[in-house]
């Protein structure tokens, strides 16, 4: 769907003359009967719009598969190996420093991708966005309910930004899935399937499409802070 890609032509983004880019990183993993295989991807490219719109960044494509392993028991997911993504990242940096830019920002919406905060933190000139800071005060903001630990996957947060910006992609029946399953201790080994049948942990019945304004409104707000830094 083209409202997730960004459409500028070579010329636009000469006369924008960006400093910074950012780049959208989803999954293509299992949320449950409730959102799409996409879900991490259409949030993070929702996102990098709206920062792209607010800020003079030149907004990438998404990166539309990454770390999903601990979803592989769910038909649908796919995954790349944190060392691909890794690679891939530092690949798309070192063309943009080829073309000028020097500046990079990861806008990811997995948190599986674990993998990501090495490479910000190796590298020059590159940023995380959200952090959990970022994620915390949206919440906040936007009065959520659930805590971070309960509102794990298909919940509160994702489905209410979705019933914000794109309705049409959650399934009518969302509030029927909720599932509480905080105590996960052993996750990254026996994969999520070991605590939720649904592929739901979290309480969706809770989203609102005014929630969803309001984080992706706090989250282009905390953005600043981030700009403010890589542009120092």
């Amino acid at each position: 769907m083209t409202e997730f890609l960004p459409l500028h032509t070579t010329v636009d983004e000469r006369d924008r003359n960006a400093s910074v880019a950012i780049l959208p990183i989803g999954s293509f993993e299992q949320h449950g009967a409730i959102l799409p295989l996409a879900t991490d991807t259409v949030i993070a490219s929702t996102i990098a719009r709206a920062l792209s719109t607010a800020y003079p960044v030149f907004e990438l494509p998404p990166i539309t598969i990454s770390c999903s392993h601990e979803h592989s028991a769910w038909p649908g997911t796919v995954s790349i190996t944190a060392r691909t993504l890794y690679t891939v990242i530092q690949d798309i940096a070192a063309s943009l420093r080829g073309s000028g830019i020097e500046k990079l920002v990861l806008v990811n919406a997995h948190g599986g991708n674990y993998v990501l905060s090495n490479v910000v933190q190796e590298s020059q000139g590159m940023a995380l966005f959200p952090t959990e800071t970022d994620w915390l005060t949206a919440r906040a903001a936007a009065g959520l309910k659930s805590s971070m630990l309960t509102d794990m996957h298909a919940g509160e947060i994702e489905v209410s930004i979705l019933l914000h910006a794109h309705p049409h992609v959650v399934r009518p029946d969302y509030a029927t899935h909720d599932h509480i399953a905080d105590d996960r201790p052993h996750m990254l080994t026996l994969g999520l399937q070991a605590y939720t049948e649904s592929g739901v942990v979290g309480l969706p019945s809770l989203a609102t499409a005014e929630k969803g304004r309001n984080i992706l409104s706090s989250l282009v707000t905390s953005f600043a802070a981030t700009l403010s830094m890589l542009e120092q």
